[in-house]
């Protein structure tokens, strides 16, 4: 492993890295995407191993031959150079498979043919085929559109590039972005992410990176992020207090209470300082607060002016993936994960799953933090319905104010934990799941952090690519093309919240949830 985010790139074929030429048994009607040869190559000079996997359905039609295939794939490899390995599904749709795409059958022996994981693999399409399976596996997409590619795809994807080597210069760039230019060696510093559960979650990797690099690591949190905070690694101490500015619906600022955060923060002692916040938030407030309380370096991603308040202002390209996005600033900042330190979410604590007995269960989590991202208890009751319906056990799990809509949802065939259970003890339940259903909110990063598949109900008023929980398989479901889509708000501005009623339908729950559980071979 070459110690970035990726390891491999697997790619389609048709449409992606050569013309679609429908069922193509020619060697003589092969050609190369315009760029396509450079690209590569840009690629490989990374050290990034490569890999095609391709549907050709055209086999089980009997339209050409496996001799005729080999023919053209040796075509491929004259113009466009070597790939370290193909995956190839022979089969037709009716064939019920688990290597054709969507499924994601090929994606994971085409990463372990590379000597990797799907986690380490960037799988690059033309069409929605191509990013479900790559977000089955686990693996990051991007989606390289052509004519007939379909707009719904589009809005759907987790990244979209114009074409390959577009999305090439993304995929180097992200793989340099979290590669600090040299690592450095620091005394305390003070790490702050004053949000919600979820927010503070997708830090993680970057506080491990600073932790890494320092003796010691005092993390700033709000009420909000408290609980999450006290599970994530690398931590030696925490400071829980409100910034009123960070929220949505901001209560007035107390000067009072600032004159106190800054004598605290003076206690801290710390060398230096890197501040979190997420796309809407900016970090001046408090950066002007730590040089108050004698910080004497200070990061933040900034879009703002900072003038003297920040010795390292970051910038990052809208859509990155939050723990990407942390990442790529505490290397800015002089701090990297250590050798073996994968880029992923990750808790130290979780109890054990209070649920009764050890039979297989499905968790679906139907609370979230803001209105916006919530599936209404209707629909998640039916979902309960139709999976318990299924064959699957169903545990149904929320906080100690949701019991109410927990009881709700669970009385459609699932088992009611609603307020059982703390943030280290809901990690244990979720750990213990063959998947979760989840909106945009907390327990999907704390499924990730446990490694659990995640079906996401992924209200799309914040970026997808942004948000998704990261590098863990999953199916997103929703409608992608909801007059809400980019709003950011907080409450759905659409009336009877279509993105996640109409556009979710639980027999979709179903199939998700089985090609998460079921074990997918080529």
């Amino acid at each position: 492993m070459n110690g970035g985010l990726f390891d491999a790139v697997l790619l389609d074929r048709d449409g992606t890295l050569i013309e679609d030429v429908p069922y193509n048994g020619d060697p003589d009607k092969v050609r190369p995407m315009p760029g396509a040869r450079e690209a590569l190559d840009r690629l490989r000079a990374a050290g990034l191993r490569l890999g095609v996997v391709t549907n050709q359905s055209g086999l089980a039609k009997g339209l050409f031959t496996a001799e005729a295939m080999r023919a053209v794939h040796a075509r491929v490899e004259e113009l466009l150079g070597p790939f370290d390995t193909w995956q190839i599904c022979p089969h037709d749709d009716g064939d019920g498979c688990g290597c054709r795409k969507p499924a994601p059958g090929m994606v994971h022996a085409g990463a372990a043919a590379l000597g990797t994981r799907p986690a380490r693999c960037v799988m690059v399409g033309d069409i929605g085929r191509d990013m479900t399976a790559a977000l089955a596996a686990g693996a990051t997409g991007f989606l390289v559109p052509t004519p007939v590619t379909r707009p719904e795809e589009i809005a759907a994807a987790p990244h979209v590039a114009r074409d390959l080597p577009t999305a090439v210069d993304e995929i180097l760039r992200r793989q340099a972005a979290v590669r600090p230019a040299a690592t450095r060696r620091a005394g305390t510093v003070l790490v702050v992410r004053s949000d919600s559960a979820g927010d503070v979650l997708v830090t993680g990797p970057a506080i491990r990176a600073v932790a890494a690099n320092a003796d010691r690591v005092v993390l700033l949190c709000g009420p909000r992020g408290r609980a999450a905070a006290g599970l994530l690694p690398g931590v030696d101490e925490l400071i829980e207090w409100p910034l009123p500015w960070i929220d949505g619906e901001p209560a007035p600022v107390d000067p009072d209470d600032m004159r106190r955060l800054t004598d605290r923060l003076a206690a801290v002692g710390a060398d230096e300082a890197v501040v979190f916040t997420s796309f809407h938030q900016s970090a001046l407030p408090l950066a002007l607060l730590l040089r108050m309380a004698g910080v004497a370096r200070i990061s933040a991603i900034s879009d703002d002016y900072p003038g003297a308040l920040l010795d390292v202002r970051h910038r990052v390209p809208v859509g990155v993936p939050e723990p990407e996005r942390a990442l790529s600033l505490a290397a800015a900042a002089g701090f990297g994960l250590p050798a073996g330190d994968e880029p992923t979410l990750r808790v130290r604590a979780t109890r054990p799953a209070v649920v009764p007995d050890a039979e297989p269960y499905v968790v679906v989590h139907p609370g979230a933090s803001v209105p916006a991202r919530a599936c209404p208890p209707w629909r998640c009751a039916e979902i309960v319905a139709a999976i318990a319906a299924a064959g699957h056990r169903v545990v149904v799990t929320g906080g100690p104010v949701e019991t109410a809509l927990t009881s709700r949802v669970a009385a459609a065939g699932g088992t009611d934990l609603g307020g059982r259970t703390d943030l280290a003890g809901l990690a244990g339940v979720i750990a213990g799941a063959q998947c979760v259903v989840v909106g945009n909110t907390g327990p999907a990063h704390l499924a990730a952090a446990v490694g659990t598949p995640v079906v996401s109900l992924f209200a799309p008023t914040v970026s997808f690519g942004q948000w998704a929980p990261y590098r863990v398989p999953l199916v997103r479901l929703g409608d992608a093309t909801a007059a809400c889509r980019d709003s950011r708000a907080t409450r759905c501005p659409v009336p009877e919240h279509p993105c996640l009623t109409a556009g979710i339908d639980p027999a979709e729950v179903v199939a998700a949830v089985r090609l998460l559980t079921t074990r997918s071979d080529s």
